[in-house]
């Protein structure tokens, strides 16, 4: 079959600029093949290349006593303890889930779990964060409906409970939702995986499911923005087989155990290309690959299909040849394939052979670690102008507003799709401020959280980064686990405008701040940029992933309110409502200042909740709807009412941060006050649990009416 003509149009369609493919011909000295365009084409992306960002992303701290492995493997790796590791990440499927919903959060979950035991870690939990559009649009409760199943389908099948998340809307995703998930798991300390090839003359080997068309231009799709032509993307979206990753899996670990791995590296975004580029380039050596031995599912695939397909459940792996026959006995034993495709060679070449003709012979060197990098042009995002006279509402009706959205509404169509429980060992499911895993075979157990408020982040990218790690803080600390380390997942629009690159390093900035300052550093992430539709971006989204350890499962706290508990709120309440969930909801107001985030509260408050545990038997950060929003949430959860001795507006939905609300034994009050005297920490009684109303100052609603609302709003809303 003969390759098409190298042209300029060619070109613009793999997503290279003229300045690149310039750049290119230098490299290589010649005009490239088809097929060689379209490993450039799919190294240099955003998506693999991280050229808009990776000059940003070296200014994050990355390092720590706990962490084993940061930023640059497929998940970072952290210490937990008597050797063993909890190794994580987080990555988007966003594009692909727009345009075909189920697979393409299928596919997110798939990939991400392959990211983790190519580490060789056993995965024990996985979260999604997931923001679509308006639930008057068109296409939003399509996409709901198709994301959670595809997320659910996968994550069940597979065997990893899904322990918690996010579901958010706004109309900037209307074009363009965001599907993040996030995968962790277990290992020893000395049985970590990498991904660098060493040796010459070793066997590379195919492992897994036979590779078809599906995907092909997948991560060239997932770096450019959507326009009219977006139906024409569907065959770049994968398809998914969680059966065969759970078979996959126990071939990988049971080949691990083994001794036959030099390197490993799941076939992610590029396939082919992309994990044995990265395999040769980390390990400073070339890759010879034999196209011909590749297992295909499709007839006359062309070398261009094969190196660019992202057919699923796939590994590429560097093996200790002495040991091969051990190695396929074990792929055989679970119907996988399992296939030689090459060598590692000394010379820094990528070669490709097909049907005895070179398909690609290309500096393997140059397309990775030479990949393209911008500092883009950046300006700050202006001052918020500061809000003006609010509309006047009710406590109650306030308080209906937020909990009547579905942003805001009780979640549990989303995650009764989720299995929570498989494994056996999840302790918390979702619904309280962090998942809860038990360390299977020990007393500890590790909590897991996904947090960001895309509002604060566009009206102060830097207040809103610090506040996404702060939340994540918060929300670990609320059920006793000591923060260990995050991942991120930076979502923005397009970085070749100046406003949205500002977002994207003001955010950073202030994500990297907060990482320093409460000892949580980056240690794995992903970008995804040109989240955009028809030149409408979306609010930047930087979702941040974070981990934390329970050394025994009695420091947990998830306990409920009971009657007669008192409410004790932890910090000072200013009545900060620019930006808020209530404004948003309320009256679709978004305007005024992020709230400000003081760091050195965060950590003081934090420490101050896992050191008193024992004082209290219920906690709750306070983020989103302020303090009505979180009392709510407790009593509704407890089926008990509550009072809150205060009706202003500011003080019950404002969104100030480093704050906490408990719930208090009355005999525990006194132990409690003279500890934050101690520690100098500020503790306000706000109110008490009990009855059968909330009331709100002198506003009251019946609790079962709320509930009602609160527990019916999601699925009424969107029609699901």
């Amino acid at each position: 079959m003969s390759e098409p003509a190298i042209t300029p149009e060619l070109v613009a369609a793999h997503g290279l600029k003229p300045d690149e493919y310039e750049r290119l011909l230098e490299i290589i000295g010649r005009e490239p093949t088809f097929t060689e365009l379209g490993i450039f084409s799919a190294m240099w992306n955003e998506h693999c290349s991280y050229k808009s960002s990776k000059i940003h992303l070296r200014k994050l701290p990355t390092k720590g006593p706990q962490v084993i492995c940061g930023p640059g493997e497929n998940a970072g790796v952290v210490d937990i303890g008597d050797g063993q590791a909890v190794v994580f990440k987080m990555e988007s499927h966003n594009h692909p889930s727009y345009i075909e919903p189920h697979q393409g959060a299928a596919t997110g979950v798939g990939g991400i779990l392959r990211d983790v035991f190519t580490m060789g870690a056993r995965p024990i939990a996985a979260m999604n964060s997931l923001s679509f559009g308006l639930p008057d649009h068109p296409k939003t409760a399509h996409l709901v409906k198709g994301v959670v199943e595809g997320v659910g389908s996968y994550g069940n099948a597979f065997g990893v409970p899904t322990v918690g998340g996010e579901v958010r809307f706004h109309r900037s995703y209307n074009g363009n939702c965001l599907v993040n998930a996030f995968a962790a798991g277990l290992a020893d300390t000395d049985k970590i995986f990498y991904s660098a090839a060493s040796g010459v003359g070793m066997p590379v080997v195919y492992l897994g499911a036979k590779t078809g068309r599906d995907g092909v231009g997948g991560a060239t799709m997932a770096s450019a923005e959507f326009d009219d032509t977006i139906e024409e993307k569907r065959p770049t979206v994968q398809v998914g087989d969680p059966f065969t990753e759970k078979r996959l899996l126990e071939a990988c670990l049971e080949l691990m155990a083994s001794g036959a791995v030099i390197s490993i590296q799941d076939m992610g975004a590029a396939g082919l290309t992309c994990s044995a580029v990265e395999m040769g380039d980390k390990g400073g050596l070339g890759i010879k690959l034999q196209l011909d031995d590749v297992p295909q599912r499709e007839t006359h695939m062309t070398a261009y299909e094969m190196m660019l397909s992202e057919s699923q459940e796939r590994m590429l792996m560097v093996l200790r040849p002495e040991m091969e026959a051990e190695a396929r006995a074990i792929f055989v034993k679970w119907d996988l394939d399992f296939a030689i495709v090459g060598e590692t060679i000394p010379e820094d070449r990528f070669l490709v052979l097909h049907g005895n003709e070179v398909k690609a012979d290309l500096p393997l060197s140059k397309l990775s670690s030479s990949a393209p990098e911008y500092d883009r042009s950046w300006v700050d995002t202006p001052a918020a102008a500061p809000l003006g006279e609010l509309p006047e509402i009710g406590p109650v009706a306030g308080l209906k507003a937020l909990i009547g959205s579905p942003s805001y509404a009780h979640k549990a169509w989303v995650y009764e799709q989720y299995d929570a429980q498989v494994g056996a060992d999840t302790v918390v499911t979702p619904g309280l401020s962090a998942g809860v895993v038990r360390v299977h075979g020990t007393g500890k157990a590790l909590a897991f959280t996904s947090d960001v408020t895309p509002r604060y982040v566009k009206a102060n990218p830097y207040e809103g980064g610090k506040q996404a790690v702060a939340e994540a803080w918060r929300n670990l600390c609320a059920v006793g686990a000591l923060p260990l380390a995050t991942t991120d997942n930076l979502n923005f629009g397009n970085p070749e405008k100046p406003e949205i690159m500002g977002q994207f390093v003001g955010a950073l900035k202030g994500i990297g701040a907060a990482c320093e300052a409460l000892d949580m550093p980056i240690v794995s992430g992903n970008v995804s940029l040109y989240n955009e539709t028809d030149g409408k971006g979306i609010l930047p989204t930087p979702t941040i992933g974070a981990v934390g350890l329970l050394k025994s499962l009695d420091d947990l706290i998830a306990g409920r309110p009971v009657e007669g508990d008192l409410a004790v709120m932890v910090g000072h309440a200013n009545g900060h409502l620019g930006q808020s969930a209530l404004l948003a909801e309320a009256f679709g107001i978004e305007a005024g200042d992020a709230p400000p985030v003081d760091l050195s509260a965060e950590r003081l408050h934090g420490e101050f909740i896992r050191a008193n545990r024992k004082s209290f038997r219920a906690c709750s950060d306070l983020s989103d709807g302020g303090l009505a929003l979180a009392g709510f949430e407790m009593a509704e959860g407890a089926k008990t009412g509550l009072w809150i001795d205060s009706e202003d507006i500011g003080f019950l939905f404002g969104e100030d941060q480093a704050r906490y609300l408990l719930a208090v034994p009355q005999e525990s009050l006194a132990g409690l006050q003279a500890a934050a005297k101690v520690a100098g920490v500020h503790l306000a009684l706000v109110g008490q649990f009990g009855g059968s109303k909330v009331t709100l100052g002198t506003d009251a609603a019946p609790l079962a009416e709320l509930a009602a609302i609160y527990r019916g709003a999601f699925a009424a809303t969107l029609g699901v």
